[in-house]
């Protein structure tokens, strides 16, 4: 974790402004890490043979994904070179309400997914972007009296480290048991040093029905989310091609 990370974490009191702000979110790495991590502990067999529409928290070939089946959707996918992007929506933003319109994509760089982010629009199913570059997050400028993006309602989950703590500790209550010598904070640090192996979470599941049977499955999400290896790049999770050049904005 990074000295900014750090300082952002003392006393788990990291808050997300309404609407959010670039400097509210972690590196990605570390919002990387904290979000697989749970994808991990909620994998199972079944899910991945899942179909059509799917809810919970799961990593795949596009990227990380939330889903509560309701009130908030996110996605958060690696586009190559250190480059990332975070977009969504909960009902708690106000940017497609918002007249005149807010233009969700000004200000994005060109390898930005903008054939998936304009399908998105069109459908009224965005309610924020954000991207991530040289270390940095930006979105579009937001105008005066805006009351709120979905961003910490949709993120808050994983950027407050109390609040990603108590989330870990709900999977526990399901791939664990009271007594496991492997806590929910040892999985976080691995994670967020990108050095989560297998027999760490091997260890944090034993004695549990549950955990054992499903942990395949969390092994399989474990390689893919890229958390056993350097913090570069997800390992497994192929950056998919910018789909329109910076002139196509």
């Amino acid at each position: 974790m990074s000295d900014r990370d750090k300082d952002k974490d003392r006393d788990g009191m990291q808050k997300i402004d309404r609407p959010g702000r670039p400097e509210n979110l972690p590196s990605a790495e570390v919002l990387w890490a904290r979000w697989a991590l749970v994808a991990v502990l909620e994998a199972s067999a079944a899910k991945e043979t899942e179909s059509g529409y799917r809810a919970g928290t799961w990593v795949d070939d596009e990227g990380l994904h939330l889903d509560d089946g309701g009130c908030t959707w996110w996605t958060f996918s690696p586009m190559g070179d250190g480059r990332y992007v975070l977009y969504g929506e909960d009902e708690s933003s106000a940017v497609k309400w918002h007249e005149p319109a807010v233009d969700m994509l000004a200000g994005g760089p060109d390898w930005l997914p903008y054939d998936e982010l304009r399908d998105r629009l069109q459908g009224w199913e965005l309610g924020c972007v954000y991207w991530y570059e040289n270390g940095a997050w930006a979105r579009a400028p937001y105008p005066d009296g805006l009351d709120d993006d979905g961003l910490d309602c949709g993120m808050s989950r994983f950027v407050v480290r109390g609040e990603a703590l108590a989330l870990l500790a709900e999977a526990r209550r399901e791939r664990s048991t009271a007594d496991a010598a492997v806590t929910v904070a040892d999985l976080m640090a691995a994670a967020e040093a990108y050095r989560l192996a297998p027999e760490l979470l091997a260890a944090f599941t034993e004695g549990s029905e549950a955990g054992t049977r499903e942990l395949p499955a969390m092994g399989r999400s474990l390689a893919l989310a890229g958390l056993v290896g350097p913090a570069a790049e997800p390992a497994a999770v192929a950056a998919p091609a910018a789909s329109a050049s910076a002139s196509a904005q």
